[in-house]
């Protein structure tokens, strides 16, 4: 078992179809990074079941269909095949070669195919158990899987164990049967729950059952109490209504008397009422005015006891306003003294300033002149160290010259043992290369002929199992088709016997009545299992189809006895030993009639035992072809006939007529033809599969013999042309080594020749060298005395540097602290005489406040008086 080839089509980057090929061998695809490499491999990993898209690098399944470019648009499916050489029969299936496909649609539909055939994925799965190849297979090693493995946990090791020794399908086997014995284990535990529960529930149901029964009964004589009481209370009520209409006439004239004395009343209060109201009225007004009096009186007083107290608030506020004033010149007068001291201070320190100026100027001079020296000095000294580092840089160079000249000068003496070691070598194989080209062309000679005749048969071979193919795929699609419908009758045969042992389409008297069959022998069955008839009359003749046949009254009498027992419904029921066959008196005149097919009961089968019950149930029973002859029939013979249609009306005695659509009686009736014809019709089949599985034996016997000798052949034709590839090789070789040896010679003496001028030339050369090497060590020594005396020069001019910088750095100091003092005096001149100003602003208005606030006592005073002489005025 070996992959022949992967077919492609829209998966992930395959937009067209394409088809890999696999010939025995290696097989390797290269290609850059982006090319599409592992989309093979995820193809194979997700033809063989695979279901996690995470896996296929992708976050749903639907990324694994072309999604299109810029010049080509998406694709709705996607599509792998793997075709497996299957001829060792590793894969447990009848073929020699097996595809497994996968298609998956946009919309998310998907399916599986073996050999083009709709499968499952389990099927998929189970087929490759144990032959290493699946998803999860060792056959398919991913980039970091090796590691994965390495590093894995015990157990998962042990799956690649397993499907190594061939263990998985039976383990997988195992877990499933396990599976399912648990499941059916929790079905019973819960059945046997719900018959606990329901034994539990059945003793406290009879009790309710007693109580609701005597509720019923209390119920109903509390109804005919209820009834009694009502009676009587309607009677106690009748004789009191006329009693209380009596005493309704003699209060009515009661209160029309005392209504009138109460008018009367009430008019003599409404005088009194009035009368009281007006001097009420005159009372008020008089209260008013006194009130009124009063109330002036008071708010007089309150407005002057209000005014003398504004005017001691204004005297009090003025009194504020003259010590705010005296306040404010003194304060004027210290400001203007302050300023005079500070405008003092201030030209003082102006003089100071100019001095530390002119000081500090010629400290930074100094400074600066001491610095460039000190900057001089240091690049003098850096351009010193670069002469003298690039001496040693040059000296370096030289020394590694030197060191490339000896290593020169060494090579060249190996190489020289070289060239006459190899040279010697040439002139040996020169003489054997002759007489082994001559032996390898006549070998060559003698493969070409051989493969010619290999070639030939293998041709007819190809031929031959071509015709074999089409064969074997004509004898596999009949035996689908033929499958298909033995399973398809085969299912439908089980469903209408479950039916029929079920009794479904029966009343439920009659179900239950079938349950008993078992304990009551007496019991036979229903008419419509007894009596056969043909399709063409199923319709026509199915009135008592489902009475019960009994042997006997006996047992058709404990069944009623049953049915009343458990409340399960009525039957009819037949004993054998009780029922008369009925007969037509007039019956060979009847089926001469027009439209007459003939009498019922002679018209289906039945047992013979069983002839009294046919003539029972259809003796009188008239079948006609249509209602028109029916009606005729029936008309000429007074309606006592009782006819049938083939339609299924039916034309009573008496003149009566039934009609419509059999909802199951057709099919009641049918049932058993319908299952002998489907038992006919499978082992027909079943004979008929049986021949084309023979067929595709033979087939595929010849097709393996034929396989096996193309095989053979192929396998000559792979080592012939081994051999042939060998022979052209060495051939090649020969002749391109017998061009090439002579050059080679005439190369290796030139560069002997060659070796001995470079080796004079390097001599020369390390001469030269060595002579600039000793120039360059006197001339580094010079310039490092003269780094010596130049780093002298330059601690003196760092001393006289850090004396200068500390002086400029004191005057710095001394004038930033002037500065600093004069920024603060300045800004003390500003302030002083702004608040001068604003103190002058408050004395202006202050003199302001001070000249209303006389004004308005003078005022109060006045206002106050001429309330009190008014108070004192009684005419106001």
């Amino acid at each position: 078992m070996y992959l022949k080839s992967i077919e492609v089509q829209g998966f992930k980057s395959f937009a067209n179809k394409t088809v890999l090929k696999f010939n025995k061998g290696i097989t390797g695809i290269v290609g850059p990074n982006g090319s599409g490499k592992s989309n093979v491999a995820d193809a194979v990993r997700w033809v063989l079941g695979e279901q996690s898209a995470r896996q296929l690098r992708g976050s749903k399944m639907e990324d694994v269909i072309f999604s299109g470019t810029e010049n080509r648009k998406p694709l709705g499916l996607a599509y792998v095949a793997l075709t497996i050489d299957n001829s060792d029969h590793k894969l447990p299936m009848d073929y020699d070669e097996l595809t497994v496909a996968r298609r998956v649609y946009r919309s998310g539909e998907s399916e599986y195919l073996i050999n083009g055939h709709t499968s499952r994925l389990r099927d998929v799965q189970e087929l490759f158990f144990d032959t290493g190849i699946g998803k999860e297979g060792y056959s398919i090693i991913g980039q970091g899987q090796i590691d994965k493995i390495l590093s894995g946990k015990p157990e998962e090791r042990r799956e690649l164990f397993d499907e190594a020794a061939g263990i998985v399908k039976y383990k997988k086997r195992k877990a499933l049967a396990e599976k399912n014995l648990e499941i059916e284990r929790q079905n019973l535990c819960r059945v046997n729950d719900i018959l606990l529960e329901l034994e539990k529930q059945v003793g406290p149901l009879e009790k309710q059952s007693e109580k609701a029964k005597a509720f019923l009964k209390l119920r109903e004589m509390l109804k005919s109490y209820d009834i009694l009481l009502y009676l009587d209370e309607y009677t106690r009520l009748k004789s009191l209504s006329s009693e209380y209409r009596q005493k309704i006439e003699i209060s009515t004239n009661d209160l029309s008397e005392t209504k009138a004395s109460l008018e009367q009343t009430r008019a003599d209060y409404d005088a009194l009422e009035n009368e009281l109201e007006n001097c009420n009225e005159q009372l008020d007004s008089v209260k008013n005015r006194i009130s009124q009096i009063q109330l002036n009186r008071e708010k007089t007083e309150s407005d002057i006891r209000l005014l003398e107290e504004q005017v001691r608030s204004e005297e009090a506020t003025g009194n504020h306003y003259r010590e705010r004033r005296a306040q404010i010149s003194e304060n004027v007068q210290n400001k203007h003294s302050q300023k005079d001291g500070w405008k003092e201070e201030l030209a003082q320190l102006d003089k100071t300033m100019d001095a530390l100026s002119d000081a500090k100027e010629h400290a930074q001079k100094e400074l600066s002149q001491v610095n460039e020296r000190i900057e001089s000095i240091r690049q003098q000294i850096e351009d010193k160290n670069g002469d003298v580092i690039e001496i040693l840089n040059r000296m370096g160079g030289l020394k590694a010259k030197l060191q490339r000249y000896d290593t020169m000068l060494e090579q060249i003496q190996i190489r020289k043992s070289e060239l006459n070691q190899r040279l010697l070598t040439m002139e040996s194989e020169a003489a054997s290369r002759g007489n082994k080209l001559e032996a390898y062309l006549k070998e060559e000679k003698e493969l070409d002929l051989e493969r010619q005749n290999l070639d030939s048969t293998l041709g007819s071979c190809q031929s031959r199992g071509q015709e074999i193919q089409k064969v074997i795929d004509s004898c596999h699609q009949l035996l689908n088709e033929k499958e298909q419908d033995y399973h398809r009758l085969s299912s439908r045969f089980q469903t209408l016997q479950g039916i029929t042992e079920r009794y479904e389409g029966y009343g439920n008297s009659i179900r239950r009545i079938m349950e008993q069959k078992s304990r009551y022998p007496g019991i036979i069955g229903v008419v419509a299992d007894i009596i056969k008839v043909d399709k063409v009359y199923e319709t026509a003749i199915g009135g008592s189809i489902q009475n019960v046949v009994t042997k006997d009254e006996k047992t058709a009498k404990q069944m009623i006895e049953y049915l009343k027992t458990n409340r399960f419904g009525r039957a009819t029921f037949l004993p054998l030993t009780s029922i008369v066959p009925k007969s037509l008196p007039e019956k060979e005149k009847i089926l001469k009639e027009k439209g007459v097919i003939g009498i019922a009961s002679e018209l289906v089968r039945h047992a013979p035992e069983f002839d009294r019950l046919g003539e029972y149930l259809l003796g009188r029973v008239v079948v006609t072809d249509s209602m028109d002859n029916g009606l005729k029939l029936a008309k000429k013979y007074r309606y006592t006939l009782r006819i049938v249609t083939l339609e299924g009306e039916s034309l009573n005695p008496g003149g009566s007529i039934s009609g419509g659509t059999f909802k199951n009686t057709s099919n009641l009736l049918g049932r058993h033809r319908e299952m002998d014809e489907m038992a006919q019709r499978m082992k027909q089949l079943k004979e008929e599969l049986e021949q084309l599985n023979l067929k595709t034996d033979q087939a595929h016997d010849e097709k393996r013999e034929n396989k096996r000798k193309m095989s053979l052949i192929q396998q000559d034709l792979q080592e012939m042309g081994l051999r042939a590839n060998t022979l052209s090789v060495h051939i090649k070789q020969l002749k391109t080594s017998e061009s090439s040896q002579e050059t080679i010679y005439q190369e290796l003496s030139a560069e002997s020749a060659e070796l001995k001028r470079q080796t004079q030339e390097v001599h020369e050369l390390k001469k030269v060298l060595l002579e600039e090497k000793e120039s360059d060590e006197k001339l580094r020594m010079d310039t490092e005395a003269q780094i010596g005396r130049l780093n002298e020069r330059l601690e003196e001019e760092i001393l006289k540097q850090q004396e200068f910088s500390d002086k400029a750095s004191d005057l710095n100091i001394r004038f930033t602290g002037y500065l600093q003092k004069q920024d603060f005096l300045k800004e003390n001149l500003t302030r002083i005489m702004e608040e001068i100003e604003e103190l002058q602003k408050e004395m202006l208005q202050l003199e302001s406040q001070l000249e209303e606030n006389g004004r308005m006592i003078s005022d109060k005073k006045n206002e106050a008086e001429h309330m009190r002489a008014r108070l004192l005025d009684p005419s106001e």
